[in-house]
């Protein structure tokens, strides 16, 4: 079913709550998503950010509020269903088939979207080799093309697990903890591979980080929740300078 949003809302979430035996994890929650852009949500550990998250995705069903996607309600409907409407997730803890090469996966990945068959070896559609090597040029991975996925590097990894989403060619691209568990040197990879998501791509990102430099390096836009709440929104500039966040969760140590 299609809704009335403002023009340019890739994603909306209007007053989005779920309960845990009384406890409200995420209470009334807006969130507007504008295309083309990055989005980062923050805030202290239980703040609500990995719940809201599973809300928008269909892994938990809110028990108040709509989610939109371009203007779709997906409210309630099942993670392969908003997969395929356009809303793909790469996840906290690494998702990738380890024991095939980063181009078998991608082939996998592939064939899986345009639903040609699941068996891909020896099939193959005529037009996946393009798709896979379009793929592989915007997330850095070309020259790994024939390595195992096991063998990657961490950072290499992720870049493979966010080339499977974006098989999917989806309109918005959630990234949950995109830099957890990287050292320092990998923190860099991912930061500019979300920019060149948007610069190579016509996916919307949002995503949710602990790292601080990182997500004011690289977002366009931040909401910050605190106890289940959005607590304030807006830019880079203006959520550095808000004392309230800094009260909350700037000026404490992350999780």
């Amino acid at each position: 079913m299609s809704v009335v949003e403002e023009p340019g809302i890739a994603l909306a979430a209007r007053g989005v709550s779920i309960s845990f035996n009384g406890f409200r994890a995420v209470d009334e929650v807006d969130l507007t998503v504008r295309q083309g852009g990055v989005h980062a949500v923050i805030g202290p550990n239980g703040a609500g950010k990995s719940t809201l998250f599973n809300l928008i995705t269909g892994e938990l069903r809110a028990t108040g509020g709509t989610v939109t996607l371009c203007g779709t309600d997906i409210t309630g409907r099942n993670p392969a269903r908003i997969a395929r409407l356009g809303l793909s997730r790469a996840f906290q803890i690494t998702n990738i088939f380890p024991n095939f090469t980063v181009q078998e996966s991608l082939e996998l990945a592939v064939n899986a979207a345009k639903r040609h068959t699941l068996r891909f070896l020896p099939f193959r559609a005529a037009d996946v080799p393009d798709e896979v090597d379009r793929v592989l040029e915007i997330v850095g991975l070309t020259p790994h093309r024939g390595r195992l996925a096991k063998e990657l590097s961490h950072g290499d990894q992720r870049a493979l697990e966010v080339a499977l989403a974006l098989a999917l060619r989806p309109e918005v691209l959630l990234l949950d903890e995109p830099t957890a568990g990287m050292a320092p040197s990998e923190t860099g990879r991912i930061t500019d591979l979300i920019r060149d998501l948007v610069d190579k791509t016509d996916v919307t990102v949002l995503f949710c980080e602990h790292d601080v430099p990182m997500v004011f390096g690289v977002s366009d836009y931040i909401t910050v929740m605190h106890q289940g709440k959005v607590l304030v929104e807006g830019t880079p500039e203006q959520i550095r300078g808000n004392e309230e966040v800094r009260e909350v969760y700037l000026g404490v140590d992350e999780e």
